[in-house]
């Protein structure tokens, strides 16, 4: 009985041997996503001021300044989220953003378009809390610039 569980116990872990992969496929899914909406939004500006001012309600912000904040965020954060270098400010910034997003746009968002906020959210929210940013420059950065090496930064 013994040698059964430890083999199931050995044989079990093999998975974990993936989530770095894991971890790399979100974080390069959820820039994409994030970087085409920046990208359309750049594409027709007057276009992107008119939704933001007429359409959108984003709370607390004068819409022209929210256009320019959201287009950078999703332009920058995707970017940073992909390398790696910051991933948890840019999973955090991004998390922020689709969340802003879904408030100001709830009244008009389809069940679908709600649902595909929600697995972003929950994405981003899984990058931001159980990353492990083997496949990342932050862990380069940690590896090369602190003395912690494998331990976790305080």
């Amino acid at each position: 009985m013994r040698g059964i569980l430890r083999l199931y116990f050995r044989a079990s872990r093999w998975p974990e041997y993936l989530a770095p992969l894991l971890d790399l496929g979100l974080r390069l899914f959820l820039a994409t996503v994030f970087f085409k909406s920046g990208l359309t939004k750049i594409q027709n500006w007057d276009s992107t001021l008119y939704l933001f001012s007429d359409v959108y309600q984003v709370p607390l912000l004068n819409p022209e300044w929210a256009a320019y904040l959201a287009t950078g965020g999703e332009l920058g954060l995707p970017v940073l989220l992909a390398a790696g270098l910051f991933g948890r400010f840019a999973a955090a910034g991004l998390f922020i953003l689709n969340l802003v997003a879904v408030i100001s746009y709830y009244p008009e968002l389809s069940e679908a378009g709600i649902n595909q906020h929600l697995y972003w959210g929950i994405l981003l929210a899984v990058l931001l809390i159980l990353s492990r940013n083997t496949c990342s420059i932050d862990r380069w950065l940690e590896l090369n610039f602190t003395n912690t090496g494998d331990e976790a930064l305080l």
